[in-house]
């Protein structure tokens, strides 16, 4: 989240709109309420708490070698008709997407 809290100003001039979602429970195990009191965003945050949109998006990561019952780590950009333009699934929870990636699949659906 960090990678593009420090973006903000460049996500806002290119009208675009960022939205965390985290499949986790509001008492879940990386208590989401406190993580956020501690770094605060100034983007909407969703709690995915029944999975659902992650499911919907394929993320769901059922089990693997350092994950249990969670999301995959992605990052999708969709369009204002809700076609999916860009998408980065992580395999593990370590890795993320290439923030100069995003912010290009960002300007794309301007042009």
């Amino acid at each position: 989240m960090a990678q593009f809290e420090s973006q903000k100003q460049k996500i806002a001039k290119d009208r675009a709109q960022l939205v965390y979602v985290a499949a986790e429970r509001r008492d879940g195990v990386w208590r989401p309420g406190k993580f956020l009191e501690k770094r605060p965003i100034s983007f909407p945050f969703l709690l995915d708490e029944d999975s659902t949109v992650t499911k919907e998006y394929g993320l769901y990561h059922a089990i693997g070698i350092d994950a249990f019952d969670i999301a995959h780590p992605a990052t999708l950009v969709i369009d204002r008709r809700g076609v999916v333009r860009y998408i980065y699934r992580s395999d593990n929870q370590n890795d993320r997407a290439p923030l100069e990636g995003v912010l290009i699949a960002v300007r794309e659906i301007e042009s």
